[in-house]
């Protein structure tokens, strides 16, 4: 196993968790665990009206270094995400962040240490993965496969020098970074996008570095079902009309093209026009596929998933036409 390298960063793990009283309970302990020596958890309790401050403040009592953040319901207008992220974040006494959230589990006790050691003088964003728990079912199969596939693009265009997004699951960057840019305010009215469209706007060639150890993951349950899903990902898409120009022509490029692909693909064989050029093509794109993915696959823990190619990477692609449209008309109004 590759040996840790050896870090001296004070490091403040920021968590906004609303309603999360059970995965409190269940996960916290494993971030305020870290075999790490200057760190502190603070945990904001963004309008909770479960026994989430009960529970944080029991936690409190086992463990100093968790720092509790309270904010209240306002009856003039609603906080979402990006406000509780910024009371934290104002609340954190160190200049490096880590970023995660509360139904999330660190892959080992050197999480923070193998996240925290990619800082330096230029690096001020580390692009973690987080996938999820792999469960015998269609649904998590499809979730955990596009997942892989959204990692892939995000952390090979960084390592390309052309980083476009990063997920809070997973994220790190400085909190110099953060107020230098203003935070979120430049997209503030927007529910979703307290990660990818602060990456997009902040990261640069020099300034962002990925971290894909697995000690450095984090995992979490995938939604489990299509109703779930659709609420989590028609909030998320919503923010890719947001990305600067470059990176939104590309994510369009890449979703036309696989997606006419397919359709080509289909309208050849039913009208029976060169079907064995358009199946020989086909072939020859998987195994291109299967070639580049093996080794990627195996790397963020979702080998298995090389066997769900063929049938996944057409649902993928009608999936993220689909779901590209909704974002782009329908306007989702909060965040959990």
């Amino acid at each position: 196993m590759e040996e840790r390298k050896e870090v001296n960063v004070s490091v403040s793990v920021i968590i906004s968790a609303r309603n999360e009283e059970k995965k409190l309970v269940e996960n916290l302990p494993l971030f305020l665990e870290q075999n790490y020596p200057d760190f502190e958890v603070v945990v904001i309790n963004d309008c909770s009206v479960d026994d989430s401050e009960q529970v944080l403040k029991d936690i409190q009592q086992q463990y100093p270094h968790l720092k509790i953040v309270t904010v209240t319901e306002n009856d003039r207008f609603k906080t979402g995400k990006k406000f509780a992220l910024t009371m934290g974040i104002k609340a954190a006494k160190n200049e490096y962040l880590l970023f995660t959230d509360a139904d999330c589990k660190p892959a080992s006790a050197n999480w923070i240490t193998r996240m925290a050691a990619n800082f330096s003088d230029t690096a001020e964003i580390v692009l973690g993965y987080s996938p999820y728990y792999k469960t015998n079912n269609f649904l998590n199969a499809f979730i955990r496969f596009e997942t892989l596939k959204t990692a892939i693009n995000y952390l090979s265009t960084a390592l390309a020098g052309n980083p476009y997004m990063g997920i809070g699951r997973n994220l790190g960057y400085t909190k110099t970074l953060f107020f230098k840019n203003k935070g979120f305010a430049s997209h503030m009215h927007v529910m979703s996008g307290d990660d990818d469209l602060f990456v997009n706007q902040n990261a640069d060639t020099n300034n962002t570095v990925i971290e894909i150890h697995p000690e450095a993951f984090t995992f979490s349950d995938a939604k489990t079902t299509i109703s779930s899903l659709y609420k989590q990902k028609k909030r998320h898409m919503g923010v890719g009309k947001l990305y600067k120009n470059k990176h939104r022509t590309m994510l369009s490029f890449d979703a036309l093209s696989g997606f006419l692909f397919y359709i080509l693909l289909v309208l050849c064989l039913v009208f029976n026009f060169e079907p064995l050029l358009a199946l020989g093509l086909f072939v020859f794109r998987l195994i291109c596929q299967v070639i580049i993915y093996y080794k990627v696959f195996g790397k963020l823990d979702g080998k298995n998933l090389l066997w769900y190619l063929p049938l996944f990477d057409l649902i993928y692609y009608v999936y993220l036409n689909i779901f590209g449209l909704i974002g782009t008309f329908i306007k989702t109004t909060q965040w959990k």
